[in-house]
């Protein structure tokens, strides 16, 4: 089964280790990612790592305008309190598999190369059509 494990820029429970990452050093940035790709790279050994990418927090709402219209867009930034930083998808077997696995990418380091014990979100992927029932 297919998950979504999502970070946040914002809007999820504080992490233990909360220096914002624009106030790491170069250092700390390059060994946060370092883990990330270490992670992957495990996981594509197991056959559990689909795909991964890092967001940046600037992004637009777009919604259709209309017949003959052009999308209409807010922004250039999403407002709201809740941004994704970037995600991850995941193929195993269980769901406690996949909370383990976001347990273990939650140990990213951060600043001072502490983990950042960071809250994911992790959602398994919807495999067949919701059932409405009246």
């Amino acid at each position: 089964m297919k998950y979504l494990l999502l970070k946040h820029y914002r809007g999820a429970p504080a992490s233990v280790n909360d220096v914002p990452m624009d106030q790491w050093t170069p250092q700390e940035v390059d060994a946060h990612v370092q883990y990330m790709r270490d992670f992957a790279k495990r996981l594509q050994e197991t056959g559990e790592f689909v795909d991964s990418q890092a967001l940046t927090p600037g992004g637009a709402w777009v919604q259709y305008g209309g017949e003959g219209r052009p999308p209409a867009t807010e922004g250039p930034f999403a407002e709201t309190k809740d941004l994704i930083a970037g995600w991850m998808v995941i193929d195993v077997e269980s769901w406690d598999r996949a909370v383990e696995l976001a347990g273990e990418l939650s140990a990213a380091p951060g600043a001072g190369g502490k983990p950042i014990h960071e809250w994911l979100e992790v959602r398994p992927f919807l495999t067949e059509s919701p059932k409405f029932t009246e």
